[in-house]
């Protein structure tokens, strides 16, 4: 079964923390297609944004989104990514698109500062996250008695996973490989990108 994995965009987001992920889902599924050529393929990868216009990420890229909120294709597996979050904290709209997509979605997943915007949504309360590790403070701060973690990669908590900042992100990636497509193909896709994968986890 071919999994969507949908990756939210918006002003100001950090570039690596979503090309990461998209490059490590996007390699799975070529690595994949070559080994197995007559399956159909794991992953599905797709943008989103609250409009389908472009967006303007961190250091002035351009990316122009595959949908928007209001019409896009059923959601498996969301990707959240960091960087310049304010102004995106305070839209209603968004954090009730986020809630929702977690309701039916297999696995919610932040990169850096994406665990702010699961958290406004209410998606982190009993959990155990972790952000990067300029932040540790704040989220702690917006979130008195959220179990911050420090010093790792990634944290796993069944239907929410969390990374640390930036390049955390694609060890977390692969990570959410080895779970949903198996331990061999997340294997071979950090060999294909090159990537020395950490496996730190909280």
């Amino acid at each position: 079964m071919t999994l969507a994995v949908a990756i939210h965009l918006y002003a100001d987001v950090e570039v690596l923390d979503f090309a990461g992920p998209y490059e490590v889902f996007t390699t799975a599924n070529r690595v994949f297609g070559r080994l197995h050529p007559q399956d159909e393929l794991p992953f599905a990868v797709f943008t989103v944004a609250s409009e389908r216009v472009p967006v303007l990420a961190r250091a002035g890229l351009v990316v122009l989104p595959d949908h928007a909120m209001a019409e896009h294709p059923y959601i498996d597996v969301l990707i959240v990514p960091g960087g310049v979050v304010d102004a995106e904290l305070e839209q209603p709209e968004v954090i009730a698109w986020l809630a929702r997509q977690s309701e039916g979605a297999v696995i919610t997943a932040s990169v850096c500062t994406g665990a702010f915007l699961l958290a406004r949504a209410g998606l982190l309360t009993g959990k155990v996250v972790t952000t990067h590790w300029e932040d540790v403070a704040d989220l702690r701060a917006m979130c008195p008695g959220l179990d911050v973690r420090t010093g790792v990669r990634w944290v796993d908590q069944g239907e929410i996973v969390s990374s640390a900042g930036i390049s955390a992100g694609i060890d977390m990636s692969l990570h959410l490989v080895a779970r949903l497509a198996g331990r061999d193909l997340a294997e071979r896709t950090a060999r294909q990108m090159d990537f020395d994968w950490t496996e730190n986890r909280g």
